[in-house]
């Protein structure tokens, strides 16, 4: 089987009135680069990468670097490739937009390994230790108007945070960060009111502390019983992860913004975090989650895959998840304890909603896991030609 032909797409949903914002910035648009790899046998396979940042360097990279090593290459060579691309672009892209567009090539590669063996993905990742994976929900965003007003906007907060109780959630992804450590713990009390003190709430900062800002807002999470505080610091800030982290009882996680398991063994061995977030489209694909997760593990930190984008995105986390051992293991797996969780983001997001041929579900807060060969999902063409702009 040879490589033939890979196609990249950029995908782009205007939000309108139901934009949001975390600490950093407003998210007026959906976007992502899907691409497709198509071989000389019929298989094809999918990939995502370009949904954090703008999508065309991505893009760009594929096309005009990454795509020529691969044409007339066999795809079940996934793991040779990988490294291929990793060795002829290290010395300039062992972070960012490089590795984004290994990652979502690298996705596609597995897709089109399961399809030619007729296997799921996670079968090729160890096999299927869930066939379902429990949920959580991220929202709980700045809406404009927390900014202008907290006291005012603080029932439409209630309000939204008791809604995904009232959905079947059990745990809830928040966000904090974007007003001041005061402003956002009335946010955070606020919330906790709502939902009651059984729902399992975890805090997401999106990096907009220092170290002892930080730490100041830690101790109002640890008041309203927050389980884990994630990104608390900036990504290069391994001391003040590390301060933070010692002076708190909170669980503290991060690397979303991380690299490889290179960027995630200096948090590991640094003493940094108690919990890894590799976004498999953005750090190295499913071929560098299963060395994520290999020194995760053996350094005792757990590993839950963060999840933005498309349905491809959540199709590769779930593929991942499904694979997992328990961590630690026990007789009775307890979700976030030991048990995986996946990140099931509450705003509007037609590229995972409905892009796919057959699009995901939640049932009694867990989505099911795709058995079908490779990642188990097919696009939808019709609504990617809907929101594709190149």
């Amino acid at each position: 089987m040879k490589i033939t032909e890979i196609t990249t797409y950029i995908l782009k949903v205007p939000l309108g009135e139901k934009r949001f914002y975390s600490s950093q910035c407003a998210f007026p648009e959906r976007n992502s680069m899907l691409v497709k790899v198509e071989t000389d046998e019929g298989i094809y396979g999918w990939g995502e990468g370009g949904q954090y940042g703008p999508a065309e360097p991505v893009k760009c990279v594929i096309d005009q670097i990454l795509a020529p090593m691969l044409i007339g290459q066999d795809p079940l060579d996934k793991g040779i490739l990988w490294d291929q691309m990793y060795q002829s672009t290290r010395d300039y892209g062992q972070k960012g937009t490089y590795i984004e567009a290994i990652s979502a090539l690298d996705i596609a590669l597995w897709d089109i390994c399961g399809k030619a063996l007729n296997v799921p993905v996670y079968r090729l990742m160890g096999g299927k230790k869930r066939s379902h994976v429990a949920s959580y929900a991220t929202g709980c965003y700045y809406r404009g108007e927390d900014v202008l007003d907290i006291d005012t906007a603080l029932p439409a907060l209630q309000k939204e945070a008791a809604s995904y109780v009232e959905a079947g959630f059990e745990m809830l992804k928040i966000k904090v960060g974007l007003l001041s450590v005061e402003d956002d713990a009335k946010r955070v009390r606020a919330i906790r009111q709502a939902v009651g003190d059984d729902v399992k709430i975890f805090c997401d900062c999106n990096h907009a502390y220092n170290a002892y800002t930080a730490i100041r807002m830690a101790e109002h999470l640890e008041e309203a019983k927050i389980l884990f505080m994630e990104e608390p610091v900036t990504p290069e800030d391994f001391d003040g992860y590390r301060r933070v982290r010692n002076a708190t009882r909170i669980a503290i996680a991060g690397g979303e913004c991380e690299y490889t398991a290179f960027g995630f063994q200096k948090y590991i061995a640094g003493g940094c975090i108690d919990i890894a977030q590799p976004d498999i489209c953005v750090s190295g694909g499913l071929t560098e989650f299963q060395r994520i997760l290999a020194v995760a593990n053996t350094s005792g930190v757990n590993v839950i895959p963060h999840v933005w984008g498309s349905g491809v995105a959540l199709a590769a986390a779930l593929s991942a998840i499904a694979a997992m051992p328990l961590y630690p293991h026990t007789a009775n797996p307890v979700p976030f304890q030991n048990e995986p969780v996946i990140e099931y983001d509450r705003n509007f997001n037609p590229l995972r909603d409905e892009l796919l041929t057959e699009n995901f579900e939640l049932v009694d807060r867990k989505v099911k896991v795709p058995d079908g060969a490779g990642l188990g999902i097919d696009i939808n063409m019709d609504v990617l030609k809907k929101y594709c702009v190149q």
